[in-house]
């Protein structure tokens, strides 16, 4: 496949030779001439014209990128990108992600005409409900599709991570003449995704860890959808990238085939990430909407579309396309040989390195190691033992420090609060500290970056990646939690400082609405652990769940234990539990039920209650996610339908009321917080044994 352009001399009926007026379309300055040049634009534009026909069908979509970036798109797939369509998770293929997601049709062109199993029928679908070509590439709905994009910058930020992926397994297990970890990862970017500022922090960092085998190319149109971009848009970029320590190639003709090639060629033979500058038209070859927003988010118009096809010398019809062209872009002859050849450098290298490239295959498969049971078992021991009052975080830490050594594919980091999060262990070795391989990165204060690099470290596949920063400002990094859920990945972020007894800091690090809009993401597993045996269970079942992120929420203040020695861990796993029932067996009058550090004060609270003839039942709750999946007999159980139930939880209180069913009280915060010392200011919202006592007694007087 490679050198395709240049190597293919066919010829195509009907179509014209003339180049289209200079005011739509540029003239190029090719060095490739003749009937090769002439195949290899028509190969470019049958991208344009699948695109835009797609559009046109649905009545819906963004035509102008496609149109714009097809030279490019056919150069870098026809000739630079290594991948093999009837393989699309082939672990050395080169990752290709679509930041400006919106120009989806040009991905899933390329997608079905190098063989992909997209069909013109899908492409038809475009923008169709349960279709294979939905509004924005979705990983796991489109084979070849890395990553769910659209939220701009995201698609970036995930290949940051996926370079240093690579980059990681290379130096892990590579060897002296058997490298079996060698791809690039080529990323296309719109004016939008480099505006925003997840772009400034994820390619900060990918120049500052020096990531060669990452190619970007900037579809550098100058037009977003409110017009041209010089009026909210006049940085310096190539500047601006150079300052990132990156090679940068400025002002490449995104529609001379040559010019592309040439700077792809660079971009691949310098040891630094590359930005690649392409100047391009937006919808080029629309004789009146080429170079104008309106072409940015809306059909062409079905006299546009005709018109654009004589330009392009295009004499077929809608999702036709000649024989010729469909050989010439079918990249499954050449995928095969190349996926073929690393199969037999696998096999050498699993003679000569049997126990490497066992465990690189289980890390691939995210299987956990055979240790990790024994070690688990360790841990889980160790907390029963331990009654020692101990704050969240802390049992985090103590658990990274027993697992971790065991676990190779676990990979960590925070925003600059690695000691304040307890992230980093004991045996934890930064990515910036040469000569060592890595298992920790110090992501400074980067919170959307780490989030969405862990994102795309577990997209490469071969990594576990965990992340920190305090709970309130997951606010940063919600988009790519979500990103994560949606996409089904493996990604533990971890929360610290998880409520008000953050004390004197004051509301602005005082999280209240951040922990219940973290359980209302969907697929995304929450947990508050109240102890060290509930972080353990917690980090248990964030390692084994591999179908979807989880999020430990943390204590900084002390915990006192609250789980007895003999705990049923089946019941934990279950996400919520009875922790302490009516002592008499007698059915429970009212159940006390919370979370983290709330669980010891419902704990205090019951014995008083008990005192006075209440009987109580005392639930902890440490996801609520978890439990949710549980059965409704056990759910019952649990929390037992017409018995007055007060919830207990430091944020805010709405989303405990569907617990309640008309039967209950939650005891909450809806309000920002206050600064001054923690057990002040717990105290100030009512975060007491007292008040709790009173709560639950004016509960009981109400009838419920």
């Amino acid at each position: 496949m490679f050198m395709l352009f240049c190597s293919r001399g066919f010829q195509v009926t009907g179509t014209s030779s003339a180049a289209p007026p200079t005011s739509v379309v540029p003239q190029t300055n090719t060095e490739t001439t003749g009937a090769a040049h002439q195949d290899s634009r028509l190969l470019a534009h049958a991208l344009r014209v699948l695109a835009m026909d797609a559009v046109e069908v649905a009545r819906s979509g963004h035509p102008g990128a496609p149109l714009g970036l097809a030279d490019a798109a056919s150069v870098l797939w026809g000739e630079f990108l290594r991948h093999n369509p009837a393989d699309p998770a082939w672990p050395n293929r080169d990752r290709f992600v679509l930041s400006n997601g919106h120009a989806s049709m040009l991905l899933y062109g390329l997608l079905h005409l190098t063989g992909y199993e997209l069909s013109l029928a899908d492409l038809k679908a475009f923008r169709q409900l349960h279709s294979h070509t939905p509004g924005h590439p979705e990983y796991g709905r489109t084979p070849g599709v890395e990553m769910s994009t659209g939220p701009l910058a995201q698609g970036l930020a995930a290949a940051v991570g996926m370079a240093l992926a690579e980059r990681l397994l290379a130096e892990r297990y590579n060897r002296d003449g058997h490298v079996i970890v060698d791809h690039r990862t080529y990323v296309i970017v719109g004016d939008g995704c480099l505006m925003e500022g997840l772009s400034h922090e994820a390619c900060s960092l990918a120049g500052t860890w020096g990531l060669g085998k990452l190619i970007v190319l900037y579809d550098d149109n100058g037009i977003s959808i409110d017009g041209p971009v010089s009026g909210w848009m006049s940085d310096d970029t190539a500047m601006r990238f150079a300052a990132y320590g990156w090679h940068v190639v400025p002002d490449v003709d995104g529609h001379d085939l040559q010019a592309v090639r040439v700077a792809l060629q660079q971009a691949v033979a310098d040891p630094r990430p590359s930005l690649i500058d392409l100047k391009t038209i937006i919808a080029y070859g629309a004789p009146l909407k080429a170079g104008t927003a309106v072409s940015h988010g809306a059909p062409l118009g079905v006299d546009e579309v005709r018109a654009v096809r004589d330009i392009l010398g295009w004499p077929h019809e809608p999702f036709v396309l000649p024989e010729k062209i469909t050989q010439a872009w079918d990249a499954r002859p050449a995928g095969a040989a190349a996926q073929a050849a690393w199969q037999a450098r696998m096999m050498a290298y699993a003679a000569a390195h049997p126990e490497l490239a066992a465990e690189f295959e289980r890390r691939l498969a995210q299987r956990l190691p055979h240790e990790y049971e024994t070690v688990l078992e360790a841990a889980l021991g160790q907390a029963r033992q331990d009654a020692r009052p101990m704050a969240t975080r802390k049992a985090s830490r103590l658990m990274l420090d027993a697992m971790a050594p065991s676990i190779p594919e676990l990979i960590g980091g925070s925003a600059d609060l690695s000691e304040s999060n307890g992230t980093e262990w004991t045996g934890s070795r930064s990515i910036s500290a040469p000569g060592q391989p890595a298992n920790y990165i110090h992501y400074g204060v980067r919170e959307f970056a780490m989030a969405m690099i862990s994102v795309g470290l577990a997209r490469h596949g071969g990594f576990v990646p965990y992340a920190g920063t305090f709970l309130v400002f997951s606010d940063y990094a919600r988009s790519a939690v979500r990103t994560a859920a949606m996409m089904d990945q493996q990604v533990i972020f971890v929360f610290t400082h998880d409520s008000i007894a953050v004390g004197e800091d004051g509301p602005t690090h005082q999280p209240i609405e951040q922990l219940p809009s973290l359980r209302l993401i969907p697929n995304l597993d929450v947990w508050r652990p109240a102890d060290r045996l509930e972080t353990v269970i917690a980090w248990q079942m964030a390692l084994e769940q591999t179908l979807r992120p989880s999020c430990l929420i943390l204590s900084r203040q002390d915990c006192p234990r609250v789980t007895p020695q003999d705990m049923d861990l089946t019941a934990l796993r279950r996400g919520g539990y009875i922790l302490q029932g009516n002592q008499d067996g007698a059915a429970a009058q009212l159940v006390l039920a919370a979370t983290g550090s709330e669980v010891a004060l419902a704990l205090d609270a019951a014995a008083v209650l008990r005192r006075k003839g209440v009987a109580v039942q005392v639930v902890s709750l440490p996801c609520t996610q978890v439990f949710d999946r549980q059965s409704v007999s056990y759910r019952n159980m649990v929390l037992p339908p017409g018995v007055p139930k007060l919830f207990i939880e430091s944020a805010a209180s709405a989303p405990w009321y569907r617990y309640v069913g008309g039967c209950g009280d939650v005891l909450g915060i809806d309000s920002f917080g206050e600064s001054g010392p923690g057990a002040a200011v717990l105290a100030h919202f009512g975060f007491t044994m007292d008040h709790v006592v009173n709560r639950a007694q004016a509960l009981l007087a109400e009838g419920g």
